[in-house]
Parts: C-alpha cells; structure tokens; sequence
C-alpha cells in the first residue's frame, strides 16, 4: 500500500473511530436524536428478523460499534473495501438522525446542520472512492473479463491445433493405404 493511500485511509477513519468509541459509550445523549429514526427502522427490522434488537440506545451501540470495528480496519489497511462500505452504511442513518435541517426553524440551527450534512456527503464520497480503490491492481471485472479472453483464446488454439492434427493424420492414413505392404 502506497503511503498515500494508508495516510488517506486513516485520515478518512479517524472520525468513525473517535465517534464509534465515544457513541458506544455513551449512546444516551444520542437517543432523543436517534429515536425518531429508530422508531421508523423498527417494523423494518422485526420483519427482517425478529430478534434484531430494536431499542434505541441498542441500535445506537451496534452502529457505534460497527463505525468503531470498520474505521479500525479501514484505517490499518484491512479489508478495506468492504470496511469502507460498512461506513458508508452507516453515514446514511447517523446524517438522518442526527442533522435534519429541514426541520429546524432558527436558521443558525439549519445553517450548521446543512454543513453537517454537506460534510457527512463529502465523507460517503470518499469512503465510496475508498470502496471502489484496488489498490492499482486489476479490479475483479477486469481480471474476470481477462481470463474468459484467455480461456476463449486456448480453446480457440486447441481447436485449431485439432483440426491440424486430424488433417495431418488423415493424409497419413490416405498414404498409408497406397503403399504396399
């Protein structure tokens, strides 16, 4: 990994880890934001499976965690595409929850809450560039579209060479016959 790369990737993680670690914590003083979200998630989550939890502070703790876990992995280098997904997953409830601007009324109150939201799309535009990094390697689409070519390419000189091989020994055969013996 180029140093670039690693430093980019820790600056990108620092938040989720500082704010995993704190939200995870301490998830009370994010309820009162989070449970209007939550309580909207909730029918959703029983009916993806019933024992998700679906209390408040314990959705705030799992996202804490998964925002804590993945940071840390995207900050030392470990699968990071999908640690940057994971992030990014996150983000999405967390802006929801935490800044709707369009219900303020003050506008300082909406004003900050519009950055925050502007800040929090600038952070899913990176971890999504951060997903789609392969590090300057080949990407699975190439490497897969690459090997049916060379596999279309062998069958492709097998067929020829069987066919050369099938007229050379038809025309052994054809001499064969028309010598004695």
């Amino acid at each position: 990994m180029t140093p670039v790369r690693s430093l980019a990737r820790a600056m990108l993680s620092g938040i989720f880890v500082v704010s995993g670690y704190r939200n995870f914590v301490n998830p009370t003083r994010l309820a009162p934001a989070a449970k209007p979200v939550t309580d909207r998630m909730a029918p959703l989550l029983r009916k993806a499976h019933p024992s998700i939890p679906t209390e408040t502070e314990q959705l705030i703790r799992i996202n804490s965690a998964v925002q804590l876990g993945a940071g840390l992995m995207l900050a030392t280098g470990r699968l990071t595409r999908p640690a940057a997904l994971a992030l990014a997953g996150t983000l999405v409830p967390v802006t929801i929850a935490g800044h709707p601007f369009w219900k303020n009324d003050d506008p300082m109150a909406r004003n900050n809450n519009q950055i925050h939201v502007l800040k929090n799309l600038g952070l899913l535009g990176g971890l999504l560039l951060a997903a789609a990094d392969t590090q300057g390697k080949p990407g699975l689409r190439w490497r897969t579209g690459h090997r049916i070519g060379h596999s279309r390419r062998s069958v492709q000189r097998a067929v020829r060479t069987a066919k050369r091989e099938a007229r050379i020994a038809v025309r052994s055969a054809a001499t064969a016959r028309r010598l004695p013996g």
